[in-house]
């Protein structure tokens, strides 16, 4: 990202830090591509046919985030950590209420295989499954360490790089590589014990 676009962001978001919320709707247009990559990334590990899309990701997200106006964001960095937290959690809410409907939720009735098939439902609530065990994973990892919580988001949800993620978190890089790297065992073990 160029340096004067990135300047105008931490502009923006020092703007709505001290009490202007008029300065998010400047903020859009200048974070608007890269909400878009980072809600492409999250989509991407999602099935086929799911019904959202990346530019439904990115206004849900939006909408959320302008109701954290309260967040205190310091620069670029950490509001993309935050939004692709949003991003993460609108995508866990979206599996739950799939599963939920497939499980028979309230006033439904459960779908059969047959049902999800003919719907084209089945590779949803396939990855649903999976997102909700990442997301239960994450939370536990999270609950012991939260810094390692923190890079993972920033890391596999935002796609920010090791540099970005140290700066949002205020680390060093090194710091970011030796957690990245933790926090992936740790989660590789945690989803191969759940499947087991």
């Amino acid at each position: 990202m160029p340096e004067p676009e990135q300047e105008e962001i931490t502009a923006a978001l020092s703007m709505l830090r001290r009490g202007a919320p008029e300065a998010l709707e400047g903020l859009l247009p200048l974070v608007y591509n890269e909400l878009r990559r980072i809600a492409h990334r999250q989509l991407s590990a999602e099935a086929a046919g799911h019904t959202l899309n990346t530019t439904a990701l990115v206004h849900e997200a939006y909408l959320k985030l302008k109701d954290q106006t309260h967040a205190g964001w310091v620069d670029r960095e950490q509001f993309f950590a935050i939004a692709a937290r949003v991003m993460r959690r609108i995508l866990v809410d979206y599996a739950r209420k799939h599963w939920a409907q497939r499980r028979g939720g309230p006033g439904r009735r459960a779908l059969t295989i047959d049902d999800a098939e003919q719907a084209g439902l089945l590779a949803v609530a396939d990855r649903a499954t999976e997102l909700l065990a990442l997301d239960e994973a994450l939370e536990r990892l999270t609950a012991m360490d939260p810094r390692l919580g923190r890079v993972v988001e920033c890391r596999f949800f935002g796609g920010l790089s090791e540099e970005e993620t140290a700066r949002a978190l205020g680390v060093s890089q090194r710091t970011v590589s030796r957690d990245w790297s933790m926090a992936r065992g740790w989660l590789h073990g945690e989803l191969r014990h759940d499947v087991a």
